[in-house]
């Protein structure tokens, strides 16, 4: 049974994954063209920006850090001030960098030039400075050795192959072999035609025209889609294809299984560089925190969707997905959290310089005082994540025949209002607990509490935190709804 890709996103943790291909210096130069050049009828690109990423097999590493990920790059790099830039850039994402120096190789660097227009930048010229081809025996050698010392613990291996030479046959086969008997999935980002370099992988990732040349079908249609992802398979000896259709989204087959389309919503596509990328770092991620292939996928579809939104290669954030989940058909999904999950959640936010509010109440039947209460709360920080007690623990504050609605009707019911960012349900007749694993800015309750003891205000203000007391709406209550009904 496939969870809700809210519920994925907020068990993803920060599993260990190794990252192993070729590994590339991407720099950024953005300007001005204002006029052509007198030497030759050519644009004259005024910079004013700079700006250096991670690429190739280094951007599959930082996308999956920046997720939550322990990141290791394996990889081969040349001695030269490109390496220093890598190991830089790798630092300052927290990945960890254990590449292989070979002497009279140079480390990959392209160049994209730049030009502002109205709306974004556009790229008017890419300059590529690499070495292209196999690295040497001795190189090959080290790789395989420090690739298999590696593979021990991690829960996924991301293979992301470019053909620049760091991936030799041996390396590749050794590699899917010595994790799959670990029991360790295999994600490919393939290149060339012939992936039967790849075989034993528990899933490779080619694009439409990759799986078309891959196995002569020509993928114009989902038909087409799934007898190139049998093909894939077969070649292979995959647990399951994913073939990536830009704008129809993705098309998943497992061994044996029946095919699933995973469409995508129509956005503006700014520059799909990256978004292959993007794919099989969630993908790769979400496996090794024990995610289906299906419920991996889609979340990998959703990245995706949001990484070609921007110019070149940018990784995208678990908050950014939530943030996306939530405007989609799941969005009432993407509001209920575990209680199990939301420590996890709210110490996003706070990483992300959030500040979180609470609040808590039973909600049985929301009537006006409640929403003005929850926006009042709502304007206290960023977040506001509403404490929902359980449905005995509102019969044991209420008494027999409440609550009228349950506790799903109410979770929903709450998780539609604009002002409310996540819904937890506890089980005890005090939050204090739950007020605990939160660990708000800000803790609200109503002006009714003046004169009473407000449940975690200790702890909250220990931790640096604020108390406050919102004005109730007079004559709303749900006590009173409900004797009215009553008298009916």
């Amino acid at each position: 049974m496939n969870r809700p890709l809210p519920q994925v996103l907020n068990t993803l943790g920060d599993p260990r994954v190794l990252v192993v291909g070729d590994i590339v210096l991407d720099r950024y130069l953005t300007g001005a063209v204002e006029r052509i050049s007198p030497e030759a009828p050519i644009q004259v690109l005024r910079v004013e920006r700079e700006e250096e990423r991670l690429g190739c097999a280094g951007s599959v590493a930082q996308m999956t850090a920046v997720l939550g990920a322990q990141t290791t790059l394996v990889g081969v790099l040349g001695a030269d001030k490109g390496a220093a830039r890598v190991a830089a850039l790798c630092a300052a994402a927290c990945v960890a960098l254990d590449a292989i120096a070979e002497d009279g190789r140079r480390t990959g660097v392209k160049t994209r030039h730049l030009a502002r227009s109205h709306s974004t930048d556009q790229q008017v010229l890419r300059v590529d400075e690499e070495t292209v081809g196999p690295v040497s025996d001795a190189t090959d050698a080290a790789l395989r050795a420090r690739v298999l010392e590696l593979i021990d613990g991690v829960g996924a291996v991301i293979v992301s192959d470019y053909g620049k030479g760091a991936l030799s046959d041996a390396l590749v086969s050794e590699l899917i072999g010595a994790a799959r008997a670990a029991g360790v999935h295999v994600i490919v980002d393939p290149k060339g035609s012939d992936f039967r370099r790849y075989h034993g992988a528990t899933c490779i990732t080619p694009n439409r025209s990759e799986a078309s040349r891959a196995t002569g079908i020509d993928v114009t249609d989902l038909a087409a889609a799934d007898r190139a992802a049998d093909a894939l398979i077969a070649t292979a000896g995959l647990d399951f294809a994913l073939v990536t259709l830009d704008r129809e989204g993705m098309y998943l087959k497992a061994a044996g299984g029946e095919g699933v389309h995973l469409t995508t919503t129509p956005r503006e596509v700014f520059d799909v560089t990256g978004a292959g990328d993007m794919v099989v770092s969630v993908l790769g991620m979400a496996l090794a925190a024990g995610a289906t292939p299906v419920e991996a996928a889609s979340l990998a579809n959703v990245a995706a969707g949001l990484e070609v939104e921007h110019v070149g290669v940018v990784p995208v954030t678990r908050e950014e997905i939530a943030d996306r989940l939530a405007l989609g058909v799941e969005g009432l999904a993407a509001k209920h959290v575990a209680r199990s999950e939301i420590a996890a959640v709210t110490a996003r936010h706070r990483a992300a310089k959030k500040r979180v509010v609470f609040t808590n109440g039973c909600f049985d039947i929301l009537h006006a005082g409640h929403v003005r209460y929850l926006a009042e709360a709502k304007a206290q920080g960023d977040v506001l994540v509403v404490g929902l007690n359980s449905d005995d623990s509102v019969t044991r504050l209420k008494g027999e025949g409440r609550p009228l609605n349950g506790v799903q009707d109410r979770v929903d019911v709450l998780a539609a209002l604009a002002a409310v960012d996540h819904v937890v349900v506890f089980e005890e007749d005090v939050p204090t607990p739950l007020v605990e694993q939160v660990q708000p800015d800000v803790l609200v309750k109503g002006a009714d509490y003046a004169n009473q003891v407000v449940e975690g205000r200790e702890f909250v203000e220990a931790h640096g935190g604020s108390v406050v007391l919102i004005d109730l709406h007079e004559g709303r209550s749900t006590t009173g709804l409900v004797a009215r009904i009553r008298e009916q």
